[in-house]
């Protein structure tokens, strides 16, 4: 699964920048919050939703780790070559925690949050966006 690439930033032409200037970003951070969604207590199917939100996102996967907790819970990170998925469930809450942070030109972390509201179905989802790493040219 180990794939050589080149880091790359992000460029946003934003129009809430004075000027239209030519915003370049190290990356988009989103932190989202799930709640009340389908409960998946699985570690395989954890990491094949990882593998595909990774994919939605046009990201290069490089390891991933899913850990099951007992008596219940799981936590799940797929480090990407533009950096990380990670999901945090609390099954007993009802609650999924999300962090999608992701760089390079050609990644969209909106496709990866989109397709994991699809997988999970959360009744209620609250999402921060970050900008990370802003340099105006």
């Amino acid at each position: 699964m180990i794939k050589k690439t080149k880091r790359s930033v992000q460029q946003i032409k934003t129009s809430s920048s004075k000027n239209g200037k030519l915003l370049k970003y190290a990356g988009i951070h989103f932190i989202a919050e799930f709640w009340n969604g389908k409960n998946i207590d699985n570690s395989k199917e954890i990491k094949r939703i990882l593998l595909k939100a990774a994919k939605e996102a046009k990201n290069n996967p490089l390891e991933i780790v899913v850990h099951k907790f007992s008596p219940q819970g799981i936590t799940g990170v797929i480090l990407l070559a533009e950096s990380h998925i990670a999901l945090h469930l609390w099954p007993e809450m009802n609650y999924l925690a999300v962090d999608i942070f992701t760089c390079g030109k050609d990644s969209d972390p909106f496709k990866a949050l989109e397709y994991l509201k699809k997988e999970f179905q959360p009744k209620r989802v609250e999402i921060k966006k970050i900008k990370r790493g802003k340099i105006a040219l």
